[in-house]
């Protein structure tokens, strides 16, 4: 089992129903992506793209199941980083939560800068204005986010409903259009334009639309019965953003040819323009800066947790596991998210860096569901397919983690790796401790099996009996 917590975590407040959470998740993962994804994947497969969001969907789906169903065996604060540190230890759950950090916190401050671009369909900004709305921007969902999770969840209630109104508005109105007009089928052809040579970059735009479910387990611990309201909200609130994405894209390209998909940054805008005109665009671009406001405060909501863990085992500094005294929040760490995500929105280019966030986000993916198996070794619930879901979301860990570009991958893994200096550092161990035990591989093996709080100890204890079970010919789980 992980190590006992280093820091006695303060107990935070239990606020969020299954409808909150549920609200979380979809507001997690409903940002500004459904809003220009369309228009990229136009031009890289056409209307092909609409398989890949089914496709997405599923694999996001998978991974939504393990995620749930950690949080139905552990259902604490910290997500990703308490599964694993569970199932294996701290080390292990401190990688992955590190890698989950580094997702989600790079993303944060993208959305200050796609607000104030959204914005701009209505008022006309110049740098300073621009500067002073990103400003306010973070500043008010920090606030939210200090007052409490009640707080936050509500909020969050009504910007889900905002962000999803505009999605429902082009399903509805584009698939009557395209029923009562035939003739618009013929945007659907050639179907795969420019072949499939852009699958694998096509997936991984599609899959960062879909991330983001992963933070609605992270705030556990404040959850109203968390063990059967975590994984209902998960898997609930997936399955309704894959609804919506799919239908949407099927209206979307039904109703406009791909080559002028391709050629602009604003795709729904468009096609709510042809379909209701001014009205219409309006619509849409309010939708727009609902959603992308929902997901910074969902994220902000999530990461904080995340952070707020890792801290009360005493693996980052001090300071971020303190909770607000009056509001029951970890207040620190909300600050911290907010400090950095003004300090690079400052940087335009900071798109950039999202690229690399999938392959962040599939490591932790990939340890979280190696995590399951023990877990549910040590109490099986019975959850419907909890014996193979884990090893599906192996493989789409793994899918994703090849599907990223060399660039990403070898970015993701310095910023991965800079993880362990930290922990060697919080968790007090030395260096030359570490090169101490390592004197053989006997001696390897040897502490291993002895100490299942170090390093690879776990896994290779879970390893050795899975092969030993399997030579008796006795059943893996």
């Amino acid at each position: 089992m992980a190590n006992a917590p280093a820091h006695r975590a303060v107990e935070l407040k239990r606020g969020l129903s299954y409808f909150d959470l549920m609200n979380i998740v979809i507001g997690a993962i409903v940002g500004s992506d459904i809003y220009i994804i369309p228009g990229l994947t136009a031009g890289l497969i056409g209307p092909f793209a609409i398989v890949e969001w089914i496709i997405g969907g599923a694999m996001a789906m998978v991974l939504a199941m393990v995620f749930g169903y950690c949080a139905y065996y552990v259902p604490n604060v910290g997500g990703s980083y308490a599964y694993v540190s569970k199932a294996f230890n701290k080390f292990y759950g401190f990688i992955a939560g590190w890698s989950m950090c580094i997702a989600e916190i790079i993303a944060l401050p993208v959305f200050a800068i796609v607000f104030t671009n959204y914005l701009q369909y209505f008022i006309p900004l110049d740098n300073a204005a621009t500067m002073l709305v990103r400003v306010v921007f973070v500043v008010v969902f920090v606030a939210i986010n200090i007052q409490g999770v009640k707080a936050a969840g509500r909020i969050n209630d009504v910007l889900t409903l905002a962000k999803l109104a505009p999605l429902l508005m082009i399903i509805v109105f584009g698939l009557g259009s395209i029923l009562l007009k035939p003739s618009l089928a013929g945007n659907y052809s050639p179907f795969i334009p420019s072949g499939l040579n852009n699958f694998g970059t096509v997936m991984v735009l599609i899959f960062w639309a879909y991330a983001g479910f992963e933070l609605g387990s992270l705030p556990a611990s404040e959850v109203v019965d968390p063990k059967k309201n975590v994984p209902r909200a998960l898997i609930t609130g997936m399955a309704i953003v894959i609804f919506f994405y799919v239908m949407t894209n099927v209206a979307v390209f039904g109703l406009t040819s791909s080559a002028t998909l391709s050629t602009t940054a604003v795709p729904l805008v468009l096609v709510s323009t042809a379909l209701l005109g001014t009205a219409g665009a309006v619509i849409t671009g309010v939708g727009a800066l609902a959603s992308v406001s929902g997901t910074d405060e969902t994220e902000v909501l999530g990461t904080a947790r995340l952070m707020y863990a890792m801290s009360a085992d005493g693996l980052l500094p001090g300071a971020i596991r303190k909770v607000h005294p009056r509001f029951q929040t970890p207040y620190v760490a909300i600050l911290i998210e907010g400090a950095i995500a003004l300090g690079l929105s400052v940087f335009s280019g900071i798109t950039q860096l999202i690229s690399f966030a999938v392959f962040n986000l599939a490591i932790c993916y990939l340890f979280v569901c190696l995590s399951l198996p023990v877990l549910r070794k040590d109490g099986d619930g019975g959850l419907r397919g909890e014996r193979i879901i884990p090893w599906l979301g192996v493989a789409v860990s793994l899918y994703l983690v090849y599907s990223t570009s060399l660039t990403d991958i070898l970015i993701g893994t310095v910023a991965v790796l800079l993880g362990i200096p930290v922990y060697l550092y919080f968790s007090k161990t030395s260096v030359g401790a570490v090169e101490a035990k390592l004197v053989s591989e006997e001696e390897i093996l040897r502490v291993n099996l002895a100490k299942q709080d170090r390093f690879l100890a776990r896994l290779v204890r879970w390893i050795r009996g899975a092969v030993a079970r399997g030579a008796n010919g006795t059943p893996a789980g």
